[in-house]
């Protein structure tokens, strides 16, 4: 197995496709294809991990293997068995983003084998009062380790960090940076040429999270490598300039919306938009995130009372 590159795959077997007796003459169900992962390392063991999700971040060096995010089960169980042949130390930590299922689902896959999992305070009372909105808490593995403003810690030869810089994609997001690799995973602070779920609900801000881009920008070094939470049909893996074009976006899209109020257009009007000038190639990364929708978020944004 390349420790650079791989892809995982799983047999039917391992997907939970079971065969029995069919009746004469029925034709057998197609059987679904498995979904392609891959690990993807960047420098000094951290990498990252494609599949279904948000991007998984890891760490393997001497003491093991660390996760960031954990997407759904089915590809959790197959960053699980790669990482557990990467690190036969094991996987000691799994680290979240921010709380919604496309990176969080997964966390039960981790937890047997994880010393703790840890996260912002806001990212576990977020995933808390979804799951038991939903019904659906005993299905949920969530941090048992938490901070306000900053957590660190040293793995093997790396320093770890987990910062949150306020509200943005939700009002829980961490920024997670491996300081000797200089490699910074953004969640869903970071969306590659795609527009981004706003979830205002859990507290999200368009105009701070444009500041802590920012900030996260000016931390970094021409060196840096950022991990985006999600790119619609571009790499996950961005440098600097990538991350300040996003901010360019997000500025855009808050303006639009606040020309609106200030002209008095409705909410309905200003979705009409066909597309943000300058970002015209943005996509939604489903059918219920595009650009009437982030529009309609920045219009709410911008109309409401200081």
């Amino acid at each position: 197995m390349n420790r650079r590159h791989f892809v995982a795959t799983s047999t039917a077997a391992a997907a939970g496709v079971v065969l029995g007796r069919l009746p004469l003459g029925a034709q057998a169900p197609a059987a679904q294809a498995p979904p392609i992962t891959t690990f993807n390392e960047i420098r000094r063991g951290v990498g990252y991990f494609t599949g279904q999700g948000g991007t998984i971040g890891y760490l393997v060096n001497a003491d093991g293997a660390v996760a960031v995010d954990s997407q759904f089960m089915n590809t959790a169980e197959l960053c699980v068995a790669g990482l557990k042949q990467l690190a036969p130390k094991g996987i000691a930590m799994l680290l979240n983003t921010h709380h919604h299922g496309d990176h969080t689902g997964g966390n039960m896959a981790f937890k047997p084998l994880v010393k703790r999992i840890v996260a912002h305070a806001n990212c576990a009372k977020w995933q808390r009062t979804v799951a038991e909105q939903a019904n659906t808490l005993a299905q949920q593995a969530i941090a048992d380790v938490t901070y306000t403003d900053s957590w660190t810690e040293s793995f093997g030869n790396e320093r770890i960090e987990m910062r949150h810089y306020g509200p943005g994609h939700t009002s829980g997001d961490s920024v997670v940076t491996f300081q000797q690799a200089n490699v910074i995973h953004l969640g869903d602070l970071m969306f590659n040429h795609a527009h981004p779920n706003i979830d205002r609900a859990a507290g999200a801000r368009i105009d701070n999270w444009i500041v802590l881009l920012e900030r996260v920008a000016k931390t970094a070094s021409a060196d840096t490598v950022f991990i985006a939470g999600h790119a619609m049909n571009q790499t996950p893996r961005m440098e600097r300039a990538g991350v300040l074009a996003f901010r360019d976006y997000l500025t855009a899209l808050l303006e639009a919306g606040r020309r609106a109020v200030a002209s008095g257009q409705s909410k309905e009007e200003l979705q009409k938009l066909p597309a943000l000038k300058g970002f015209e190639d943005y996509v939604g990364p489903n059918p219920r995130i595009n650009l009437p929708f982030v529009l309609g978020l920045s219009f709410d944004e911008a109309s409401e009372k200081k």
